[in-house]
């Protein structure tokens, strides 16, 4: 009897753990004997994708030979649902072509991957269930829900955030010369008194007493040059030169920088034997009829002798050369070497407010980099392209615009520059298509630049395709923003928090609270959140931020 009635218990035992062997229906009232797993259990966004590996695994005896089941997996979040494609299961004995489950039991794994939609921060993945059999739909009496999410830390990348200006060309101190020369007579190394009461001579007395009076320009030093023309005997010439050297001297000494004018300058004097650059020069700026043939000569040959039997060869052009050329070439120049000092930029600054009329194009773009004022900054711009036409006020205004946010005056500045080949120019066109989300024409651009920035750049890219160690490696030595996300997106949280050090803007705050609540600190972590929290956006976005579910 004992026996019999523990028969019974087992037969009974075996019916309810195996709720297929009678009616399907007994699937869906059993569902907690399906296992589900997830890999990963908290979901996480990257490149725009929301990737989940899905494990259910179905009992002995649970799966109705003749039965399919219909699995939809579904992402539930604020303001709606994502469902995809059902997976279809079927019993053993279901002449289908779906995958198939024994009644011994079995399980089955797939990788989905859902699109993210705004919203999704704060969401979770289930599994709707149906059992279909014959005509009948019978649902699971609730869905499984087998993982959280979602990550999205990785968004935080700032965009196009490296966008260096184009360089000016403004120099502190401007090395200017002055001068004025004498002229001999052929063989001659006296200085004649006429050629040291010329226009050219008095002007150079001038300019040289007006400097003690000019708080700018400082006189460095004064060269004098004398030269023998390219004709006649080179040893000749050599002795000549070096006596106009000495006499052009003693003339400045005593008649040019006399008493009036009484300026101290050192004297360097130096001879050239045969002015060879100075006969090319003339020639070149003259209407003789045949230079191009004398200068064919200059290119020819580079003995000075050959030269000159050559050119005595043609003897039409010779004496228009002795007559016209040489005797220029018999001279002496006195060159007055000066340093101006330019403008400081604390003068700029207030130059750009009281008058700025004055500037010239390269003031005019230094003194836009020294203001912070974004306005201002843009009216400087504005005054260098409509008063020089300059391309590279054209190019800085569009990157102004760019670091203000404004994307359309930033393209519409960008449209008005010619030199496109400019690397500042790839970069910041690189920067519009960023943050246009067309990441091909941007990476195409910064590929074409080789400035350090465009790396910096690309590296944003490679944050919103995943490829997080390959930014990394990008933004090394960085020390921004993006370098310290680079490193938590890669799992290198002490480096993440070097680069961070004791920052106190909101949004490297929200970093910092991002690594301490990996960490497990969730005093430094609310700490942190409580910086971040001055900006509304971080405040909304830290509300709904999985990496802080474990410290809430």
């Amino acid at each position: 009897m004992k026996r019999v009635f523990f028969n019974f218990l087992m037969i009974a035992l075996a019916g309810l753990l195996a709720p297929s062997c009678g009616n399907p229906s007994k699937m869906a009232e059993s569902a907690e004997q399906v296992s589900v797993t997830c890999e990963p259990q908290v979901l996480e966004v990257v490149a725009g994708k929301i990737n989940a590996g899905v494990t259910v695994s179905f009992p002995e005896k649970f799966f109705h030979p003749k039965a399919v089941v219909e699995v939809v997996p579904v992402i539930v979040y604020d303001g709606g649902e994502s469902a995809l494609e059902p997976v279809m299961l079927q019993g053993e004995d279901v002449a289908g072509n779906y995958y198939p489950i024994s009644e011994a039991g079995g399980s089955i794994s797939r990788n989905f991957t859902f699109d993210y939609v705004e919203g999704m921060e704060k969401c979770h993945l289930e599994l709707r269930m149906t059992v279909i059999y014959k005509d009948e739909r019978i649902p699971f009496a609730a869905p499984y829900k087998v993982a959280d999410g979602a990550n999205t830390t990785y968004m935080l990348v700032k965009k196009g955030t490296a966008l260096p200006y184009a360089p000016d060309a403004y120099q502190p101190v401007i090395a200017e010369q002055n001068e004025a020369q004498i002229l001999y007579l052929i063989n001659s190394s006296t200085v004649r008194p006429s050629q040291l009461k010329t226009d050219e001579i008095k002007a150079f007395q001038e300019f040289l007493t007006n400097l003690k009076e000019d708080s700018r320009r400082t006189i460095k030093n004064t060269e004098i040059v004398a030269y023998a023309s390219p004709d006649g005997k080179e040893d000749f010439n050599a002795e000549l030169s070096e006596r106009r050297a000495k006499t052009a001297t003693d003339a400045f000494n005593k008649r040019i920088n006399n008493k009036n004018v009484a300026i101290e300058t050192t004297v360097d004097s130096r001879n050239v034997d045969e002015d060879w650059d100075g006969f090319q020069e003339l020639v070149s700026n003259s209407n003789i009829e045949d230079k191009d043939l004398i200068l064919r000569v200059l290119e020819m040959y580079s003995d000075p002798a050959v030269r000159e039997r050559e050119i005595k060869n043609m003897s039409e052009v010779y004496t228009i050369l002795k007559d016209e050329i040489l005797p220029q070439l018999r001279r002496a120049r006195f060159i007055a070497n000066i340093e101006f000092t330019n403008y400081s930029d604390e003068e700029l600054v207030a130059l750009v407010n009281d008058n700025i009329e004055i500037l010239d194009e390269e003031a005019l773009l230094h003194a836009a980099s020294l203001i912070n004022d974004n306005d201002v900054k843009i009216t400087v711009y504005q005054k260098a392209i409509d008063k020089y036409g300059s391309d590279r006020a054209d190019l800085n205004l569009g990157i102004t615009y760019l670091r203000m946010g404004k994307l359309a005056e930033a393209e519409a500045a960008l449209a008005n520059v010619d030199g496109k080949d400019c690397p500042y120019y790839a970069n910041a066109m690189g920067v519009v298509y960023l943050r246009k989300g067309d990441n091909a024409k941007a990476a195409e651009m910064f590929g074409k630049c080789s400035l350090k920035e465009a790396q910096y750049n690309m590296a944003v890219i490679d944050i919103l395709n995943g490829k997080y160690a390959d930014a990394q490696t990008k933004l090394k030595g960085e020390g921004g923003f993006n370098e310290a996300l680079a490193n938590i997106l890669t799992g290198n949280l002490d480096a993440a928090s070097g680069i961070l050090g004791d920052a106190k803007c909101a949004c490297k705050n929200y970093l910092k609270a991002v690594i301490a609540a990996r960490q497990g600190n969730a005093d430094a972590a609310n700490a942190a959140l409580k910086i971040a929290e001055s900006s509304e956006a971080l405040a909304a976005r830290a509300a709904n931020d999985i990496e802080f579910a474990k410290i809430r």
